[in-house]
């Protein structure tokens, strides 16, 4: 089952891979190892394929560095819940395929550790001390992740220019 990992407010993008890691710096297939090194040693090691990462206000916040997202896509985070989030965090999280949910309650109801379900058809984060409401994403913001990202939803639609 999914564990959750607690994180506060103010969750910067250089805490999720600091730029010393970028995947310039140390190559594509060893960036996400580095993710939260320095707040959370040992992070990249002990999290599976699910996980949930919950937070306060402002997740992601600081540089728009879209590698930070990625390293959670490729340690196969199961999503991001906090009471808010940086836009462009947001964003690039929607674009990546990876759910990012608003809740007000997530952060006091779960904590570090706890097996969680984010079951986003219901519409909440189910923990030990309860559930804790989710807000409801845009449809395209569904229809995004439904597809696994925004560039296999532009296949899928379409609207992707094909390189030849």
């Amino acid at each position: 089952m999914p564990r959750a990992w607690v994180f506060g407010d103010d969750l910067d993008t250089d805490q999720i891979v600091p730029g010393r890691y970028a995947p310039f710096m140390v190559g594509q297939d060893k960036f996400h190892l580095y993710a939260f090194c320095d707040a959370r040693p040992g992070f990249a090691k002990e999290v599976k394929p699910g996980d949930v990462l919950v937070g306060g206000e402002n997740f992601g916040c600081g540089s728009s560095r879209e590698y930070a997202v990625a390293a959670l896509k490729k340690l196969g985070i199961g999503g991001v819940v906090a009471k808010s989030f940086a836009r462009i965090f947001f964003r690039n999280c929607v674009n990546l395929g990876i759910p990012v949910l608003e809740s007000t309650d997530a952060v006091s109801r779960i904590h570090d550790g706890d097996e969680v379900t984010l079951d986003m058809p219901a519409g909440v984060l189910r923990g030990p001390r309860g559930d804790a409401p989710l807000r409801p994403l845009a449809r395209f913001a569904k229809e995004i992740l439904a597809a696994g990202g925004v560039v296999a939803y532009l296949r899928a639609h379409g609207d992707f220019p094909q390189v030849s």
